[in-house]
């Protein structure tokens, strides 16, 4: 027999070809009409472009049951049991789903097609008998088609994104039964079905494994650009990113006058004297840190080589710590002609501050003129989760509209230079100083993290000659925009 004739047995809607090649339906005893705009693509000459309706079951009507009335030992699908692509991922029973309303039956291998959200490709055939949400269409092919092979067509990109342009509800996208009744759908001769399926079937396993390989692929150049990044500023920190000059100035000079910056600030009572002072110098090829006058060894804490220009200290020797601004929620109501943004830890990324527009907006009436951020001023935040601690943001300009809020600490140098906060910023951002942050951190509610400001001044860090630190700063920036491009 050949394939057309058998196709008018299993439906009365029949596609012909004319003597001049274009493509005609015929409906019943109506006259043939041109359908040649609504093909998508050319199909070998035994192939046959029909309609899903009238090669199966999915138009008919399935039978219904009440939730309650089913067996409670059979197999409830639902589409959250679903996989994307047609996986199912659990089984449940009736009993053990309790659910209530109509269901539909289906039966061992019948297709089930997910009408809602159809781009999801929630298709399969089933394994056994059950019942499934409405949401779910259960039909049979005609005549001896093969279902596998609907299945496969049916995720096809040409078919997906036909159905998924044709689909009604926004929140809740669904297919009519309309579209998927006059569905064309191109149909190889029945052994021509099975050595596609047959061959689909081969290749997917191999297919499955290149999407492995390809994942893994996509997550290492995803972070191929942040480990070369952090693996470049721990050499920046170490002195290894750039040429020593012996004509720099030592940074133990720079530090001496960081120093006589601080002294005047506490004369001027805009900071605090420290109830310890420390200095941290090299002697005999050992370390050791000054406290109050007495001298300790710390060649433990040291955790990597430093060229001899450098030098290692304390935050609190560059920096005092100022908390954020605190506000109340009926500061929200009060509305002026000056608004403040306040800043919160979602703010801070990749060593500058983002502005978003979800952000706070307080009245300035609540603002005190010492709380706008300041340029040279690092911003970190005192609560966050784990994988954010020790963040940190360099302040490029003054501001006077911008504050950080309560859970953020602003770390104001006693040295105001551009140069060493910026280089300060980098070494914030190495997981040397992240893994320094975290060991001082504890642990606040289920999933935050506290970073206290005495703790965070007694972290130690490297600083080099200013000189180097502008050669540093300088390539730094260069790497990271180059980085960007890639």
């Amino acid at each position: 027999m050949l394939f057309i004739q058998y196709l008018e047995q299993i439906y009365c809607h029949t596609e012909l070809k004319s003597s001049h090649n274009l493509h005609y339906e015929k409906v019943g005893n109506k006259e043939p009409v041109c359908i040649e705009d609504e093909l998508p693509f050319e199909i070998p000459d035994s192939w046959e472009w029909v309609r899903l309706g009238n090669i199966s079951t999915y138009a008919q009507s399935n039978q219904k049951i009440k939730a309650t009335n089913a067996d409670k030992e059979i197999w409830q699908l639902d589409l959250e049991d679903i996989e994307k692509g047609g996986k199912i991922l659990k089984r449940k029973t009736v009993g053990e789903c309790n659910s209530k309303g109509d269901k539909t039956l289906f039966k061992k291998n019948n297709i089930l097609y997910s009408k809602l959200r159809p781009y999801l490709l929630k298709i399969l055939i089933a394994p056994e008998d059950g019942i499934c949400t409405t949401e779910i269409v259960p039909f049979n092919m005609f005549g001896g088609i093969s279902n596998n092979y609907l299945v496969y067509l049916l995720k096809t990109p040409h078919i997906d994104f036909f159905i998924n342009s044709n689909t009604y509800g926004v929140k809740m996208p669904r297919v009519s039964s309309d579209i998927m009744i006059n569905l064309l759908i191109p149909l190889p001769p029945l052994e021509e079905q099975q050595r596609i399926v047959d061959k689909i079937e081969e290749v997917e396993p191999l297919i499955d494994k290149y999407k492995i390989f390809e994942e893994q692929l996509y997550d290492l150049n995803s972070s191929i650009k942040d480990n070369l990044k952090k693996s470049i500023l721990q050499y920046a920190v170490e002195g290894k990113l750039v040429p020593q000059d012996s004509n720099d100035e030592p940074a133990s000079v720079l530090l001496e006058r960081v120093k006589k910056e601080k002294q005047k600030l506490i004369q001027e009572g805009k900071i605090k004297k420290d109830k310890h002072e420390t200095v941290i110098y090299r002697r005999d090829n050992s370390y050791y840190e000054k406290i109050d006058g007495v001298e300790h060894c710390i060649d433990d804490e040291i955790p990597f080589d430093i060229p001899d220009s450098w030098t290692w200290c304390r935050l609190n020797n560059l920096f005092s710590i100022k908390s954020g601004l605190s506000y109340k929620k009926s500061f929200l109501n009060a509305k002026t002609n000056r608004m403040v943004r306040v800043l919160r830890g979602g703010n801070i990324y990749d060593g500058k501050i983002f502005l978003k527009n979800d952000d706070v907006l307080i009245s300035s009436d609540f603002v005190k003129n010492e709380l706008y951020l300041k340029r040279n001023w690092l911003i970190t935040p005192s609560v966050t989760s784990l994988e954010h601690i020790g963040k940190t943001a360099y302040i490029e300009q003054d501001y006077y509209d911008i504050v950080a809020g309560g859970f953020i600490l602003n770390l104001l140098p006693h040295l105001n230079n551009n140069i060493l906060s910026q280089f300060v910023n980098h070494v914030c951002e190495t997981n040397y100083y992240k893994k320094q942050c975290q060991r001082i951190t504890h642990k606040s509610g289920q999933a935050f993290y506290n970073l206290s400001r005495e703790k965070l001044l007694n972290v130690m860090i490297p600083i080099p000659p200013l000189n180097e630190q502008n050669r540093i700063n300088d390539l730094l920036n260069i790497i990271t925009n180059s980085l960007k491009q890639i």
